[in-house]
């Protein structure tokens, strides 16, 4: 039997980095999708752990009492000014849409708002995050975390990924959104899309870069070097937290995904599916050259097809599955 300082350094090494949890976003922008307690039960079909739901829906939050599937609620826009108003607002929202349901779901995180910056209302983030932190810590659920969903947009530069950082105008919202996180050891949420970065640039982004298919460094950045685009894009953010006082502060990627029709030959099944089965596969396996030992959870955009979202085509076409509940393509396997 090999001594035990032996055994303990190998498990360092094989053991450092648990398995990502990869979830699903449940959107509800369709006026032909099946009901929650069918989205519930095509989850647990398919052994997809975890879901985010943008705002406190009664009958998803219903149909997930008991399912064991790991929630992240958020908070819509428009609510946080409220919330971040006073403690009283905030204990409203709480008593209104957590407290019924505290006892049977399963929350991971409360998202304070989605991509609100850059934009009017992102001063008010941190204190509505801090007032709903301080209702769950006293109701001892403080192990829900609180955090709020950025985007790219929130860095003024983002390449190499080094020279990260956030805009002038953001800097101020960003630093006092951290300052929370860090109190409290919460992450930050990004949403992470290549297939924007591939669109917007494609003379100049590879899109085996974009879909995880790259042989090799396509990217080089001092020391690091980047075979993907969604890599350098994670340590764009972490380069900008670092610089903005949140080097202790990790990510959750909530949104990620390609859509699979709506911008002719670079949206179809075929890429959407190669670019979300490795994002999987990637998460699973690895950190990112800056940061390799990090697990980073992450949630594919979205579970369905969802045809009153508004926008570009692309935007009604980035589902796994069709209103039907059959696959666009296969990412997840089904439990038999």
């Amino acid at each position: 039997m090999a001594p035990l300082w032996i055994a303990l350094a190998v498990c360092s090494i094989i053991c450092s980095r648990a398995a990502a949890d990869v979830g699903v976003c449940y959107g509800l922008h369709g006026d032909n999708l099946p009901p929650p307690k069918e989205v519930v039960a095509l989850y647990k079909h398919y052994g997809i752990q975890s879901m985010r739901l943008f705002d406190p829906n009664p009958s998803a939050l219903e149909a997930l009492k008991g399912s064991g599937i790991g929630v992240i609620l958020g908070v819509p826009n428009t609510d946080i000014p409220n919330i971040a108003s006073s403690q009283a607002a905030a204990q409203q929202w709480f008593d209104t849409n957590l407290a019924p349901y505290l006892n049977d779901v399963n929350f991971l995180y409360i998202a304070v708002g989605n991509e609100v910056i850059p934009g009017g209302d992102g001063s008010t983030i941190a204190g509505a995050m801090k007032n709903i932190q301080t209702i769950l810590s006293s109701k001892n659920v403080g192990g829900i975390k609180v955090s709020t969903a950025v985007p790219l947009t929130v860095l003024g530069t983002s390449f190499p990924p080094s020279a990260g950082q956030f805009s002038k105008e953001v800097d101020g919202v960003m630093r006092a959104i951290l300052g929370v996180l860090s109190a409290q050891g919460s992450p930050l949420m990004i949403n992470v899309y290549p297939y924007y970065g591939y669109v917007g640039d494609p003379a100049n982004v590879l899109l085996d870069y974009a879909v995880f298919r790259a042989n090799g460094t396509v990217v080089q950045d001092g020391p690091l070097g980047y075979s993907n685009l969604f890599d350098a894009m994670v340590d764009a953010f972490y380069s900008a937290m670092e610089k903005a006082g949140g080097s202790t502060v990790g990510v959750v990627v909530t949104e990620s995904g390609w859509p699979s029709a709506g911008k002719g030959n670079v949206t179809t099944p075929e890429i959407a599916g190669t670019y979300n089965r490795n994002f999987l596969a990637h998460l699973n396996a690895n950190g990112t050259p800056k940061r390799p030992d990090a697990k980073i959870d992450g949630y594919i955009f979205a579970m369905f097809n969802e045809n009153l979202k508004p926008g570009a085509a692309t935007e009604q076409n980035f589902g796994l599955f069709y209103p039907n509940k059959q696959p666009v393509y296969p990412v997840f396997n089904p439990i038999i």
